[in-house]
C-alpha cells in the first residue's frame, strides 16, 4: 500500500494524507539524490499542501520509501472533458540528500563567505576515517555544527563511526556531494539520508556483499536487460605541473592501463596551496591530484543491467543501494557489480513495479568485473576465429 504525506521543512505534517493519486515514479540512487514525480487529482486540499518549501513523503507498506523537498511544487493541467473536472497536478521531488547537494565546502567553515579571504588559499582539513571525514564535513557545512544561516532544519548525524581507512581529507570551495563521493570512493562507502520520526538522519555505511544471495539471470526470470562495452581509456599517463616560474614541480603518474591498451598522455596544470602544514610536500600532493584526475579518465569497461523484483528477491528487503550482487550473463559467465539505483513505479489500478539498475552507465566498473568482461571478450574472439 502506498500513500503520501506533505510536511514543511521542519517535518510538520501539513494536512491529511494525499488521496486520489494517479501515478508514482521515483528512483533512489547510490550516493546521489533521488528523483521522483507523483500525479494527483487537483483537489483544493492537494493544491494547498503542494507549496514551495514543502516536502513529499512516500510511504510504502508502512515504511518511508523516499522523502524530500519538492523541486516542482505544482505542474498543473486542465482541459475540457476531463473526468475529474478539476484537472490534475504533478509534483517533482527529491530526497533530503538533494538539499545537502546544494552546498559547497568552505576553507574556514566557522566564518561566513564574505570573511573567507583569510583562508581562501588554504584547504579545510579533516583527518579521520573516510566515514568520519564525510560526516564531519556535512555536519560543519549544513548540519548542527554549521553556521546558523547554513543549517538544514532537523538534519542530524547518524551513529555510524570509524568506517573506512583513516587519512587527511582536503577540500576548498568544492560541491559538498563531490567531496563526499570522492572520499567515499576510497573505501567503497555509501551515504544517505533517511527520515526517522521528526529528524533527517545523514549517515555513512558500508555496502554489503550479497553476491551469494542476490543473483540475477534470465533463468531466474529477474533479469530484464543487460549490456556492456569495452572502450579505451582517455588517458593513461597524467603529466602534472604546479607552481610558478622558477619554482615548479613536475610529476608523471601512470595508471597502468597502458599495459593493456597504449600510452595516452594528458597534461594538467594544478593549483596547490603553499601552506606547508597542510601540504608538506608539493610533489606528493601533485601525485595525489594526478591519481584523482586519472580515475576520471578510466572509463574502460562498462556493465549495465536492469532487474525486476520477484517474490524471492526484493529490492530494499534482500539487497539495497551500493550492495554487490551477481549477474549471470547469457554466455555463462558471472560478474559482480554494484546496485546503483532502485526505481518504484506504481498506479492505483496496475499496482507496483520495482526495477533495479546494476553497474554504471558513465563510469568504470570494478576491476574484477572489468577482468571478467575482458576474459569473456577473449573467449568469444577465439570462438569467432575458429
Amino acid at each position: 500500500m502506498i500513500y503520501f504525506l506533505v510536511t514543511d521543512e521542519d517535518l510538520v505534517i501539513q494536512g491529511d494524507p494525499l488521496t486520489h493519486w494517479q501515478d508514482l515514479d521515483v528512483t533512489r540512487r547510490f550516493n546521489a539524490p533521488a528523483s521522483g514525480k507523483a500525479t494527483f487529482v487537483a483537489t483544493p486540499d492537494v493544491m494547498a499542501q503542494l507549496q514551495p518549501g514543502n516536502r513529499l513523503v512516500v510511504v510504502r507498506d508502512g515504511e518511508i520509501w523516499c522523502a524530500g523537498p519538492l523541486e516542482v511544487a505544482q505542474d498543473y493541467e486542465w482541459s475540457v472533458g476531463q473526468e475529474d473536472g478539476v484537472g490534475k497536478v504533478t509534483c517533482h521531488f527529491t530526497d533530503d540528500l538533494g538539499r545537502i547537494a546544494g552546498y559547497v565546502t568552505y576553507p574556514d567553515d566557522d566564518q561566513i563567505f564574505n570573511l573567507q579571504n583569510a583562508a581562501a588559499d588554504d584547504y579545510s582539513s579533516i583527518t579521520a576515517s573516510a566515514g568520519g571525514n564525510i560526516k564531519a564535513m556535512v555536519n560543519n557545512t549544513c548540519g548542527p555544527a554549521a553556521l546558523t544561516s547554513r543549517v538544514i532544519p532537523k538534519l542530524v548525524m547518524g551513529t555510524g563511526t570509524g568506517i573506512g581507512s583513516t587519512f587527511q581529507a582536503l577540500t576548498r570551495f568544492e560541491p559538498l556531494l563531490d567531496f563526499a563521493r570522492r572520499t567515499a570512493s576510497e573505501d567503497g562507502l555509501g551515504f544517505r539520508t533517511s527520515q526517522v520520526d521528526d529528524t533527517i538522519v545523514f549517515d555513512v555505511y558500508q555496502p554489503a556483499d550479497k553476491t551469494g544471495t542476490a543473483r540475477f539471470s534470465t533463468g531466474l526470470g529477474n533479469l530484464r536487460s543487460l549490456k556492456y562495452s569495452i572502450t579505451a581509456p582517455t588517458a593513461t599517463a597524467l603529466l602534472g605541473m604546479a607552481g610558478e616560474k622558477g619554482d615548479r614541480v613536475y610529476r608523471e603518474t601512470n595508471s597502468g592501463q597502458h599495459l593493456t591498451w597504449w600510452r595516452i598522455e594528458k597534461f594538467a596544470e594544478q593549483s596547490i596551496t603553499d601552506n606547508t602544514v597542510q601540504v608538506p610536500d608539493r610533489g606528493d600532493e601533485l601525485v595525489r591530484m594526478n591519481f584523482e584526475l586519472l580515475a576520471e579518465e578510466h572509463a574502460e569497461t562498462v556493465v549495465s543491467a536492469e532487474t525486476i523484483d520477484t517474490p524471492n528477491l526484493r529490492a530494499g528487503r534482500d539487497f539495497d543501494l551500493g550492495d554487490l550482487v551477481t549477474i549471470a550473463l547469457p554466455h555463462g559467465l558471472e560478474v559482480q557489480d554494484t546496485v546503483q539505483a532502485i526505481t518504484l513505479q506504481a498506479t492505483p489500478d496496475t499496482g507496483e513495479l520495482v526495477t533495479t539498475s546494476i553497474g554504471q552507465s558513465d563510469e568504470a566498473t570494478s576491476s574484477q568485473t572489468a577482468r571478467a568482461i575482458r576474459e569473456l571478450a577473449r573467449r568469444l574472439g577465439r570462438l569467432e576465429g575458429r
